[in-house]
């Protein structure tokens, strides 16, 4: 077991902070010299560090010496056989993992309900989507987790997939028995990948879902940022055994900057030290605040904050409890709705609303005052802003009917129209609310009248949308 009170990363910043060297190179602001403003926005200590690759600090490309030794700690810390420290975000994480096993024309199976990295990547390397379509829980509008015998028989269906994408957990919490995937996937001679932006958590917790890891995923995309507490675009992608680093690495290189943010690698490397010594006892206290907030909020009335009650053994084979997911529509107002009055007549910022639900996202920065801010909050909200619920949606996923690839529709020739006339057409291009970032279309698939009146309902209850040409969705891009 290797020494995790070590940050090797960290301990050579200071190191180099100590022996007051000389910049002439890179970054131009010269430990922020030629910058004051900046020095007064970060301060001193975090301009000073703000370094560019050399010998003592190594290199993210091709790392041989701390950033090696951060990396192999950190592989260490999550149960893994290797490890790769990331500065474009899990999205970059996410796409590496995809890369590196889907060429042209290889079938990747996936539930519809992921990331826009992930499509964004079939974009990228030509890899066609077969997509596992979720059961859905039309009360609350979300989508659940991938069922063991819908995997089966996308299998059966396509038996030359190379992978298998899973989500571990859904942005709401939802857990798939990504276990017993990882075993029949690897029986067909698949590959799995865990997609744990929202699961950083569960390596350092046992009483929480399984990690992909522990489960026997081939690899991993993991937002330290998130729940992990590094800076904010850190993020870490993690391989198991049978998949070669080397080769992984190569990829990466692809698209990874060559300039990589020393703010970021020691803040991962920060980060996961005080995940590997204290994560256990963090991520306890987070589980008991988000179950006291569950607790608290049903009690209200009107609001349905879910947890564990919703767990049945396949499309929610585990719940994770930091997720504090809340359905709104029993006060008649969407998610989307709160979200806003939380932030503007509250100045609470939470992570998202769609149609029908809210998610706080609670982690090892907060304090129980802040939850009781917030209990006390929506408690105002339903007494002073609660109406009638009649005529509201609550779908969150609607099931694609994919025409054409995702790279084949990106790159296709298209013409802009009026979203009202769409009907039929196929999309090039991506429509989304972000967060949490699923796209409601993606490229290669048609466009309905379902899908029109629901891009509509969300635009209007003020949905931030993304994705498209027109960055006010009133026209899409679709195939000529």
């Amino acid at each position: 077991m290797l020494d995790q009170t070590r940050a090797p990363i960290y301990e050579a910043l200071e190191k180099l902070r100590r022996q007051r060297v000389v910049p002439f190179d890179v970054p131009g602001h010269k430990r922020g010299r030629g910058n004051p403003e900046l020095v007064e926005l970060l301060g001193e200590r975090c301009v000073g560090i703000d370094v560019n690759s050399m010998k003592p600090l190594d290199n993210l490309s091709h790392p041989i010496s701390v950033i090696k030794d951060a990396e192999d700690l950190t592989a260490s810390a999550f149960g893994a056989e290797n490890a790769f420290l990331m500065v474009g975000g899990t999205t970059s994480a996410v796409q590496a993992m995809i890369l590196s096993v889907c060429k042209r024309g290889d079938k990747i199976i996936l539930p519809r309900n992921v990331h826009k990295s992930a499509i964004n990547a079939l974009v990228l390397c030509g890899a066609i989507p077969v997509y596992v379509n979720p059961e859905v829980n039309k009360d609350l509008g979300i989508s659940l987790g991938m069922e063991v015998s819908s995997v089966e028989e996308a299998i059966r269906q396509n038996p030359d997939a190379v992978a298998v994408l899973v989500n571990n957990p859904t942005y709401y919490g939802i857990c798939s028995d990504i276990k017993s995937i990882v075993k029949i996937a690897h029986e067909a001679g698949m590959k799995v990948l865990a997609d744990e932006a929202h699961g950083t958590h569960l390596y350092f917790q046992p009483d929480l879902p399984i990690s992909g890891m522990a489960a026997g995923a081939d690899m991993s995309a993991i937002s330290m940022h998130k729940s992990g507490g590094s800076l904010t675009q850190s993020s870490i992608l993690l391989t198991n055994k049978g998949v070669n680093a080397d080769y992984v690495r190569q990829i990466i290189n692809l698209t990874q900057s060559t300039s990589a943010s020393y703010l970021l690698l020691s803040s991962l490397d920060i980060s996961r030290r005080n995940l590997a010594l204290r994560g256990e006892k963090s991520f306890s206290k987070v589980m008991e605040m988000a179950e006291y907030a569950r607790k608290e909020i049903n009690s209200i009335g009107g609001y349905y904050a879910y947890g564990k009650e919703l767990v049945n053994g396949t499309s929610v084979y585990d719940y994770d409890v930091t997720k504090l997911s809340i359905h709104t529509l029993g006060i008649g107002l969407a998610g989307i709705e709160v979200y806003d009055l939380l932030r503007d007549e509250y100045d609470i910022q939470i992570e998202f609303g769609d149609v029908s639900n809210i998610l706080a996202y609670i982690s090892i920065g907060d304090r129980l005052q802040d939850i009781e801010r917030l209990v006390g909050a929506l408690a105002d909200i339903a007494r002073i802003y609660k109406k009638d619920k009649t005529g509201m949606l609550t779908g969150e996923f609607i099931s694609p009917v994919v025409a054409k690839s995702p790279q084949e529709a990106f790159y296709a020739n298209k013409i802009s129209l009026p979203l009202r006339e769409t009907k039929g057409r196929i999309s090039g291009e991506n429509v989304m609310c972000y967060p949490p970032g699923i796209p409601i279309l993606a490229p290669g698939e048609e466009i309905t009248e379902e899908i029109i009146e629901y891009i509509e309902y969300v635009k209007e209850k003020g949905c931030s949308m993304q994705g498209t040409e027109d960055p006010e969705v009133n026209n899409l891009m679709v195939l000529v």
